[in-house]
């Protein structure tokens, strides 16, 4: 049958009347909004990802096998240290007067002796064996399948709109197909296996893991798999992990072979897994005995029909999803499989537009999938990882990376996935303060480069990454704009004392600088960048480098305008506006770029190095715009270019902070270029992104793009909302829904000929909001939501 008469006669059936798994098959042969493939995965890279903000896995979409590689969010080694450094705060006036005094030589190699952690700290990011620790893969459930034969009419999809990820294929005259989809309501895993023909399914399932586990039969229909964790100190005495399978099949046999399972003739099998820790040190998860829960949730799991559990994890999955659409034109790519479109962009330089719209709702979904409340935070691979030594530990990373993960959530309409991220942010101020207390004998509480979910606030091991001071002023960065996107009142009470406590810190912190009279933060760095002084003396510790600066006035500012909202005018608020006043602001070098450091150091990489951190003030932050700070734009831009000429576009995150600087710049074209130069260079078959070419996952590149296409169709951050502020040449004609505003505003665009030809703004109440639209200002009224 032609392809478009099947296209035509499947649109005019009601999927209602369809089986479940004939509807997936649907979906994901005809949406705009499905990754698909005409082959297995062969590498973790190719794999499809499905995730509850808890349990996540990898899809490799096998034929004589399937790889279902899992994760939850909490298999962390290591363990709760003292990790402050008690001889810390007696060097610290001698460090800061060695830099004040142009010794940087000096002021770092004391540093090194005497700022740092007590211990290893993260071990240079091979934390996994010392206290630091590290993010695990839970392990593999592995399906092989009995003798099949050879297949064909092969297909593997991720529908984005469902969530689930399907394979499908024809052995002789029968038609297999596989649905997985990891369910928040369910809290388990699912995996359906059927076939068109009765008796045809049989297969041996094993849970196993690279280390630190023992499987065994759980019943005569399931698995269990345990193990405890090394805690870095004593071996595996660490935390205690727990994996249940069950299978609940439809004709067949279904029994347990010593450490496997075994299914034979089968008509359709309902695999279930469930998977826990005894983490407690994260306050959602405080007493939930993982044994008892896990057997809890997989026997409710599979008590239940798996059209109702299917249906419930749709419609909780869905409300979140479907609130934002994009179109930007380009449709007939879709006939093409994705890793195939892929290729044909970095071989060709062939536009597509659709796959642009493709990987910005894929990172909504990442975002869904990886973060939901009562969870852990999305850390540097969200909830995925398939090593035993993560990448960089898998660790949450605050001088970028965490607070990228979480620059989608506002303007892309996913405000419930930011629980997480507050209550990440809510269990450092205990052992923050204490850091706060012995390192600088200040107030507050601070965060340093690393951190993890045992509480470690330290600078770690190296003054070079370890030292960045405005760590804790950055997180409280979303922590306002969840309020200023929601206007939650209630919200705004409970963070309000964590912003000022961050607060209390620099106030604490803050020194005069002898030279210009102006407050600085340090000894602190521009994250993990070296500098070359005119003498030709490097090192990475400043007195007053830009991006803390930078920050620690957006703080003040947030902490001063939170105050407002809740009434609060005392003396202590007044205190946090002088010292705002009295900040080294953003300056300009005599070559016209923005000071990266409090002199005109040189660039140890040339200006490519992959940070972007004296940037903050233009994006994330709002303190430098075009139209209010001209001048310091043109910095800030001229800083940017520098920096892409040499390199720092190579990387995946940079190129994703990229984009939002253009956008920010108003320059949607060049914002484009970085989008096409991540789909050509930086993104994988599955659309995850690498760190570089042929390197790890990094899922913060992802979100950061996610973040960077509606910055260029609205902004929000100056006082109005602007409507297509950096539309570029390629998105000639399109569509958005459901992108939020700051105040609270749902805003939909269409536009034709690159210029606006309908929009609608709509808030819980009727009221008036200033417009930017084709350049020109008006105040119009938003209508009832």
């Amino acid at each position: 049958m032609a392809p478009k008469l099947l296209l035509g006669l499947l649109a005019s059936v009601s999927l209602a009347a369809l089986p479940t798994t004939a509807q997936a098959v649907i979906v994901t042969q005809s949406s705009g909004l499905a990754l698909w493939y005409d082959k297995p995965a062969g590498q973790w890279m190719e794999a499809l990802p499905v995730g509850n903000g808890r349990l996540g896995c990898m899809v490799f979409g096998g034929v004589d096998a399937e790889r279902l590689q899992l994760n939850e969010g909490s298999v962390w080694s290591g363990s709760p240290e003292d990790s402050d450094n008690p001889s810390a705060l007696a060097a610290l006036p001698e460090v800061r007067r060695l830099l004040f005094d142009g010794k940087y030589t000096e002021a770092n190699a004391l540093a090194i002796k005497k700022l740092i952690c007590k211990g290893v700290g993260s071990k240079f990011a091979d934390g996994a064996n010392v206290p630091f620790g590290c993010y695990q893969t839970l392990g593999d459930l592995t399906l092989k399948f009995d003798a099949q034969g050879g297949a064909s009419d092969y297909r593997r999809a991720l529908d984005l709109d469902t969530a689930i990820a399907t394979a499908s294929y024809r052995v002789g005259d029968a038609t297999f197909t596989r649905e997985v989809f990891s369910s928040a309501p369910g809290q388990v895993l699912v995996v359906r296996l059927t076939c068109d023909k009765p008796g045809k399914i049989g297969f041996t399932a094993s849970l196993t893991r690279p280390e630190r586990f023992a499987t065994a039969a759980d019943g005569s229909d399931g698995l269990v798999m345990s193990g405890q964790m090394d805690d870095g100190l004593n071996g595996p005495n660490g935390m205690k992990y727990i994996a249940r399978v069950k299978a609940v099949a439809d004709g067949g046999t279904v029994n347990t072979d010593g450490n496997n399972l075994r299914v034979e003739g089968a008509n359709t099998v309902t695999l279930f897994l469930a998977a826990g820790t005894d983490y407690k040190l994260y306050p959602p998860y405080r007493g939930k005995p993982h044994e008892k829960l896990t057997a809890d949730q997989l026997a409710a799991a599979a008590a239940k029909p798996y059209d109702e559990l299917r249906k419930a994890h749709l419609a909780d999955y869905q409300k979140l999803f479907r609130r934002v659409s994009l179109d930007l034109g380009g449709h007939e790519a879709r006939t093409l499989p994705t890793d195939q479109r892929l290729a044909r962009m970095a071989k060709n330089k062939t536009p597509d537009l659709d796959l642009e719209a493709l990987l910005f709702q894929y990172g909504r979904y990442l975002l869904i999938s990886s973060s939901r409340p009562g969870n852990l935070a999305s850390s540097l691979q969200g909830v995925w990882a398939d090593q035993i030594r993560t990448p960089w530990c898998g660790q949450y990373t605050v001088d970028l990376n965490v607070q990228m993960n979480y620059w989608p959530v506002e303007t892309t309409n996913l405000a419930e996935c930011f629980p997480p991220l507050f209550d990440l942010i809510d269990s450092w101020r205990v052992p923050g303060a204490k850091t706060a207390k012995v390192h600088y004998n200040a107030k507050g509480w601070i965060v340093h480069t690393v951190a993890n979910v045992w509480g470690f606030t330290s600078p770690s091991e190296h003054p070079a990454f370890g030292m960045y001071m405005g760590a804790g002023a950055w997180l409280c960065q979303p922590l306002w704009e969840h309020y200023a996107f929601t206007g939650d009142r209630e919200y705004l009470k409970r963070a309000y004392p964590i912003m000022k406590e961050s607060a209390e810190f620099y106030l604490d912190w803050l020194v005069k600088n002898p030279k210009t009279g102006k407050m600085v933060s340090g000894p602190s760095t521009s994250p993990e960048h070296e500098y070359i002084a005119a003498d030709g003396q490097r090192g990475w510790l400043c007195m007053g480098p830009s991006m803390d600066q930078q920050q620690i006035w957006d703080l003040f500012g947030n902490v001063i305008e939170a105050a407002k909202e809740l009434g609060i005018d005392d003396e202590w608020v007044g205190r946090v506006r002088d010292a705002r006043a009295q900040l080294a602001g953003p300056q300009i070098r005599s070559d016209g770029r923005l000071m990266e450091w409090p002199e005109e150091f040189k660039d140890s990489e040339n200006g490519g190095h992959r940070h972007l951190s004296h940037l903050f003030a233009l994006y994330p932050g709002r303190q430098i715009t075009p139209r209010d700070t001209p001048e310091l734009a043109a910095a800030a831009r001229k800083s940017l270019e520098l920096r892409l000429a040499n390199g720092s576009s190579q990387v995946g995150w940079s190129s994703a902070w990229t984009i939002n600087l253009f956008a920010r710049l108003a320059d949607g074209d060049k914002a484009h270029e970085y989008i096409v130069y991540m789909l050509e260079n930086l993104i994988a078959p599955n659309l995850f992104d690498r760190v570089s070419q042929g390197a790890v996952f990094m899922i913060d590149g992802n979100l950061g793009y996610t973040a960077g296409v509606p910055e260029m169709l609205l902004q929000s951050h100056a006082g109005e909302i602007a409507l297509l502020p950096a539309l570029p040449k390629a998105w000639p004609s399109g569509s958005v829904k459901g992108l939020r505003a700051r105040g609270g505003f749902t805003v939909d665009i269409e536009w034709k000929d690159r210029k606006v030809s309908s929009w609608r703004i709509t808030s819980a109440e009727p009221r008036e909001v200033k417009v930017r639209i084709d350049g020109e200002t008006k105040t119009v009224k938003a209508e009832k939501l």
